[in-house]
């Protein structure tokens, strides 16, 4: 069975900024464990940050501009956390190759997981095309991301992954 680093809020951790817990549904989190050992992490944690905190997002183009200093991470408050966020992403790769993983389930819209939307900067709710910071250091770092919507995909993968 391969690992699979998972978003903590996805499974039941209260990390969120806003302390919700909201897991994935059973039949997903059972679809998934029967594929993969899954390994729960939350970036925004392991980055310093606590719960609850203030809602961030990223003020410019989106992970891949953070990562290469282009573009910070700001609260709602107008502070900068991008340094959070940097290590964080870090901190997710450093246990992805200790653990020897070669896929993610990150939650979408996150400014640290989003693997396809995150908010667009400016706190309105708008979403906008993009990576977070975590999503785009491990595709940069050949690690296949997917999202809470995508775990049949992700489970397809694991399954023609494990061929090779």
């Amino acid at each position: 069975m391969q690992n699979v680093l998972v978003s903590a809020c996805l499974m039941g951790e209260r990390v969120r900024y806003d302390a919700l817990i909201v897991p994935l549904s059973e039949i997903m989190t059972n679809l998934l464990r029967s594929k993969a050992v899954m390994i729960p992490f939350c970036p925004e944690i392991a980055g310093g940050l606590p719960v609850p905190r203030n809602h961030a997002e990223i003020a410019g183009k989106d992970g891949f501009a953070v990562l290469d200093r282009k573009s910070i991470v700001r609260n709602r408050i107008g502070d900068d956390v991008t340094l959070f966020y940097l290590n964080g992403a870090a901190r997710a790769l450093e246990t992805a190759i200790k653990n020897n993983i070669g896929i993610a389930v990150l939650k979408e819209k996150s400014p640290s997981c989003g693997n396809s939307l995150i908010y667009d900067g400016n706190f309105t709710k708008r979403l906008k095309a993009g990576k977070g910071v975590t999503a785009a250091l491990f595709e940069r770092n050949g690690i296949h991301v997917f999202n809470e919507k995508e775990i049949e995909k992700a489970v397809e993968f694991l399954e023609s992954y494990e061929k090779i």
